[in-house]
């Protein structure tokens, strides 16, 4: 959904996130092969995604500090009702919400989301900051991604027969961004219903 999220909005949600993150900071996590993401990530809500160890699970606790992930702010879950109230999932509400902060020349490969219990809720998608290109490909790796471009403001939905398609971003395009409270690159907030 291109320009969901109004530029106002997203200016409160970018403050919002540097208050996340003095609580929970941006890391590294390593990677199911062993490697390291090149996107720094964190989280807050009941539950955050985390993957270390080559083990991607729910916490209800940040591992690296052993404290509980920050409250999700009340300004992200209206958001999200705002953004779903016309979709098939209006009464959508996440417990979980992933954030990526990918800059410049950081990536995510293609993956599929499906560590959550209950694969019938979607996977929303906040884009904020610098446009990237956003890969979505088909249920198995064999289909070859599309390349969608997504702004700041811009919401993907991945829900039904989207839910379980292979995505990830394939390049940030640095400067691009319309907020002047955020420094440099991408910020993804991805909202779950991980319980």
């Amino acid at each position: 959904m291109a320009d969901a999220v109004d530029i106002e909005t997203q200016t409160r949600m970018v403050t919002a996130v540097k208050r996340i993150i003095t609580k929970a900071p941006l890391v590294h996590a390593r990677t199911r092969s062993g490697g390291v993401f090149s996107a720094g990530m964190t989280n807050c809500g009941r539950l955050g995604w985390w993957s270390n160890n080559g083990h991607y699970r729910y916490t209800s606790h940040n591992p690296v500090s052993g404290a509980p992930w920050p409250k999700m702010p009340l300004l992200f879950r209206n958001a999200i009702k705002a953004v779903m109230k016309h979709t098939p999932w209006h009464n959508f509400v996440p417990d979980a919400c992933l954030i990526n902060h990918y800059r410049v020349g950081a990536k995510m490969g293609l993956h599929q989301d499906k560590d959550e219990r209950d694969l019938t809720e979607p996977i929303v998608t906040v884009c904020l900051a610098d446009s990237a290109d956003f890969l979505v490909g088909g249920t198995t790796r064999l289909e070859k991604p599309k390349v969608l471009l997504v702004h700041s403001g811009d919401v993907v939905v991945m829900g039904a027969r989207s839910r379980l398609r292979f995505h990830g971003i394939r390049k940030v395009y640095p400067g691009t961004s319309p907020l002047k409270n955020w420094g440099d690159g991408r910020l993804s907030l991805t909202f779950r219903k991980a319980s």
